[in-house]
Formats: structure tokens, sequence, C-alpha cells
């Protein structure tokens, strides 16, 4: 398990690391890990279920029985499908109100511990491409390459309004720079695994620059 490769995508909300697994795993034909859909399938488990943060550890037994998720990537132009016990309950995950409970809920170190080893579970042959925001520094720090996308505070604001506005979701822009804001501060000030650069990560601004041209840059650096 340990000699599975891996390739880490890290980086905030709205830098494309999302559309750059996806491609990149699709050119490679490895698998691939959508860490934060995994924190918002669980978000939203725990909201069905009426379970707390204060309850996790003693409701623990009957998530790990629960909790099945898998991924699909069908098209390169939505995110990954995700599934919890075979049902597809993407459109449900991928709301500003469970992206806000998800940030949230990562705060916690016993909601951390259970996610990690769900996360290198996803480890598998002929290789694993992780999309996050600790890949790199905390959950697969034997990744043979790590990649740290970033984009402007102002474009990464436009995706995510072009993003839900294409699936019918009613945003005021201005709304959601304030709370693209404020999740970047909780994402890299918080006490267990802040967002942050690994130290041998390759960063790469994606503002001006188009998806193929960031993945040809990849294949360049994994050859």
């Amino acid at each position: 398990m340990t000699n599975v490769p891996v390739i880490t995508i890290d980086g905030p909300s709205g830098s494309g690391k999302g559309t750059i697994s996806q491609m990149l795993a699709r050119e490679l034909g490895w698998h691939i890990l959508d860490s934060g859909a995994l924190y918002r399938t669980l978000a939203y488990y725990m909201d069905n279920n009426s379970i707390f943060e204060k309850d996790f550890i003693e409701n623990l037994e009957k998530i790990k029985l629960d909790f099945n998720v898998s991924f699909v990537s069908d098209s390169l132009n939505e995110p990954v499908k995700v599934f919890l016990n075979q049902e597809d309950i993407t459109s449900r995950i991928r709301t500003e109100e469970v992206a806000r409970r998800t940030s949230l809920i990562a705060t916690y170190q016993a909601i951390r511990d259970f996610i990690k080893p769900c996360q290198r579970s996803f480890l598998s042959f002929p290789g694993l491409i992780a999309d996050g925001r600790d890949m790199g520094t905390v959950i697969f720090p034997e990744a043979f390459l790590k990649v740290y996308l970033t984009a402007s505070h102002e474009e990464r604001t436009r995706r995510r309004y072009s993003q839900l506005k294409t699936k019918g979701t009613k945003v005021n822009m201005r709304t959601l720079s304030d709370e693209l804001k404020r999740r970047d501060g909780k994402d890299s000030t918080r006490k267990n695994s802040p967002l942050s650069i690994a130290k041998d990560a390759i960063t790469i601004d994606t503002t001006n620059i188009k998806p193929d041209s960031v993945l040809e840059r990849i294949k360049e650096m994994i050859k």
C-alpha cells in the first residue's frame, strides 16, 4: 500500500485544484480523492442524523459503519460525483450552507482523526491524485509530487460565482467574496491541520493560466 504513487494538489477554494485533479487523474488513469467532498459528506451525514460535534465520539462506531464514500469523475466541466452508500448526494453537498458547516467541523481534532484513515483508504494502484488543503502536509507526506495551486481572491470568487450560477443557485457576488475570505481565514488559522504550503511543494498561480496549461506544467514535473 505504501508503494502506491501519490500526487497531491492542495490550495484554497476556487484555485482550480478540483478541475486540475480530475484532468490529471484522467490523463494518468489514476484514482482520485476529493478530500473537501469527503468532509462535506461527513457534515451532511452528521446533520441528517442529528449528530453534533460534542456527540461525535459517542456515535463513532455507527459513523464508521455508515460512512461509505466513493467518487466518480464523469465530466471535466463538473466536480466529481459523490456517493454515500451508493447514493448520489453530489448536489446536496455542493452548497454554501454545507460548505459553512464543513468549515466548522473540520476544526475538531476527533473528526480529523476519523477522516484521515478514510482519506488514506483511497490509496490504490496504479496511483492516486489527492485534492485538498492538507494532502501534502499531513495526509500524504510521502507523495512524490506535491503541487499547491493558488489564484487571486477576485478570480477565485468569480470562479465560485460562475459555478453556483450554473447550478441555478442564487448568489450575491459581494456576499460570496466575504464568505470566501472568512473561509480562507478559518482554513489558514485553525489549530488542526491549517491550510499551508508543504516545504517541498511546487506553487502555481492559476489566475491567468488556462487549465490545459496548468496540466502541461504538472506533467513536465512528473517527467
